[in-house]
Parts: structure tokens; C-alpha cells; sequence
């Protein structure tokens, strides 16, 4: 009787074994994006195009070389109405643990390369409205199929 019990524990075990292996997904996760939707004011293309290589561009690279972040990237796009996006600016991430203490991590970064502190950051922030409109901002996440 103790056999027949181990044997049918035994193929329990390898019926549930068996069962969670057909439920895995068919999916891994992958890296994560921050994609930011720019729309640029009448007359102002030329000078945020000149911000984003002067200032952007080595912050996000300092950002890169530090390892906070994988990529970025700057695409321009044809608006297909007034409410859309002349640019978008996207930043990639390892994946979300990487948001865990972001800033922490970001901060010194971003202060070495731009010579800026936290209170001058922001207020260059608010000076660039006169050159865009931040329209929003979604996180997507990179999965590759198995």
C-alpha cells in the first residue's frame, strides 16, 4: 500500500511538473522605453533641435556611459493633426528594477555633465516651454517571442 502511494505521489508530481511547463508564456520580457511625445511650437524647430545636440545629447550619453541607461533616441514625425507629436524622444532602460532609485542614480550624472543643479535643471525645464509642448509620456516594454 506505502508503494502505491509514493508511485501515484511520483506521478502527480509529474503530471503537475508537466502542466506548468505547457503554461509558460511565450514570451520573455525585455528592456523597458520612456517615449515621450514633443509637439514644437511655430518657429522654434531649428532652436530645440540646437538644445537637444548641445544639452540632450551628452546627458543622455553621460546617462549611457554611466550604465543608468541602455539608449536613447530622437525621432522626428510627421503630425497628422495639431494635437500631434513633432518629435519623440525615447530613453531604454534594462528593465523596470532600473526605475527603483532612478533618480538617486541619475542625478550626479546629469549635474556633471550639464554643470546644472537640481533648482537650474528645472528652471531651464520651464524655459524650454517656450520652444515645446510636452504632450505626454508611456512606458512600453520590449518582449521577445519564444
Amino acid at each position: 500500500m506505502k508503494r502505491i502511494s509514493v508511485l501515484c505521489l511520483a506521478m502527480l508530481c509529474i503530471a503537475a511538473s508537466s502542466v506548468s511547463a505547457q503554461e509558460s508564456r511565450a514570451f520573455t520580457e525585455g528592456t523597458v522605453t520612456v517615449v515621450t511625445a514633443v509637439d514644437i511650437k511655430d518657429g522654434q524647430y531649428d532652436k530645440y533641435m540646437a538644445y537637444l545636440a548641445k544639452s540632450y545629447q551628452p546627458q543622455m550619453e553621460a546617462q549611457k556611459k554611466a550604465g543608468n541607461i541602455v539608449s536613447w533616441t530622437v525621432f522626428d514625425a510627421n503630425p497628422r493633426g495639431r494635437d500631434d507629436a513633432d518629435v519623440y524622444l525615447t530613453v531604454t532602460y534594462a528593465n523596470m528594477a532600473a526605475f527603483d532609485g532612478l533618480d538617486d542614480r541619475m542625478y550626479p550624472v546629469s549635474k556633471e555633465a550639464s554643470g546644472m543643479t537640481r533648482d537650474q535643471a528645472n528652471q531651464a525645464s520651464a524655459d524650454r516651454g517656450s520652444m515645446r509642448d510636452i504632450i505626454g509620456s508611456e512606458i512600453i516594454r520590449e518582449i521577445t517571442l519564444k
